[in-house]
């Protein structure tokens, strides 16, 4: 994997299923699973798909090589504190260039972050708080070069509340009670698409590296086998497409290539519509992947110029058209 900061633009669509289980509760509404009131269809937030990679990342962290190389500690996690690793970020900028003013300072204190935290750099985030440097800076709000869009189903979603029975009790006073009772709420069956966008012109300012995508779309891939829970036991990622932007001229050309691919060669919403995913005939509700039909209608004849289609699910690619 390079090491070189993204250059070019990437826009993907991820598609992933939920079997009896509640893939993303909503705090206020009981834990029910999310849903949009007007269609019924279930969501997923972006945090929570985050959320899914930084745990990825936890569980199986990343060789660092090297002192100037990338860090792949993650910032926002269980009982982080911010304001303490901010402070050490400050504490370098102010030892690396003592006589600095305090832009470059805070400038370097965010460089610092972004280079030791892997979700920092992929995600951005809010490092003001406190009272130094970074506090009512500008570069005390990372804006990240990868975004994730809601995860939204296909079709409108029925949350069932299962009644569960526990043997044991938790407090003395019920010490005397056979059982006790309980409630979780399930989906039956939903498919989700969540779409992802990749700038090169915040990876530039972040740090994000070749690396660092291709340690992002291993997550995806992988985020629910090592997620298993008793709300999520059966969470499966059934596509993963990815649109590289790599330019439309000749080798000869590199420098205007190298401006496409970081531009984009194409409309995203145009390249993820051709993702096409429908009910098969004579289904009304869907009841397993299987009632789904998923086609890719790009081809090496009809993709656009300058595209490449990454099947990362399947570990199979498509080039750009040529000519």
């Amino acid at each position: 994997m390079s090491s070189s900061i993204l250059t070019n633009r990437h826009d993907f669509l991820l598609l992933f299923e939920v079997t009896n289980g509640n893939p993303n509760g909503d705090p206020d509404a009981g834990n029910l699973p999310r849903l949009d009131p007007n269609t019924n269809r279930g969501m997923v937030t972006d945090v929570c798909l985050k959320r899914k990679v930084r745990n990825f990342l936890e569980l199986f962290p990343s060789a660092r090589e090297g002192e100037a190389a990338n860090g792949f500690s993650i910032l926002i996690k269980q009982g982080a504190v911010i304001e303490r690793e901010q402070k050490k970020a400050e504490v370098h900028a102010a030892q690396t260039l003592p006589k600095g003013s305090a832009d470059q300072q805070a400038e370097a204190a965010k460089n610092w972050l972004c280079r030791e935290f892997f979700d920092m750099r992929t995600f951005g985030g809010v490092v003001s708080t406190g009272d130094g440097v970074l506090k009512g800076s500008a570069f005390g709000q990372v804006r990240g070069p990868v975004q994730f869009t809601f995860g939204q189903s296909f079709h409108a979603i029925t949350p069932l509340e299962v009644t569960i029975t526990r043997c044991a009790v938790t407090k003395e006073d019920d010490a005397k009670k056979e059982r006790t009772m309980g409630n979780k709420h399930i989906v039956p069956y939903a498919l989700y698409a969540a779409k992802g966008y990749v700038s090169p012109a915040f990876a530039e300012r972040t740090g994000f590296t070749d690396a660092d995508l291709e340690l992002l779309f291993q997550a995806l891939l992988h985020m629910f086998e090592h997620d298993r829970s008793a709300a999520r036991g059966e969470m499966i990622v059934r596509g993963l497409y990815d649109f590289e932007h790599v330019g439309t001229q000749h080798a000869n050309n590199a420098e205007q290539n190298k401006r496409e691919a970081r531009l984009g060669c194409a409309h995203a919403h145009a390249l993820l519509e051709g993702i096409k995913v429908s009910l098969s005939a004579g289904k009304t509700s869907p009841e397993s992947f299987a009632d789904y039909s998923v086609s890719n209608t790009w081809t090496t004849e009809n993709l656009p110029k300058g595209i490449k289609l990454h099947l990362r699910h399947a570990g199979t690619s498509i080039d750009p058209r040529q000519g």
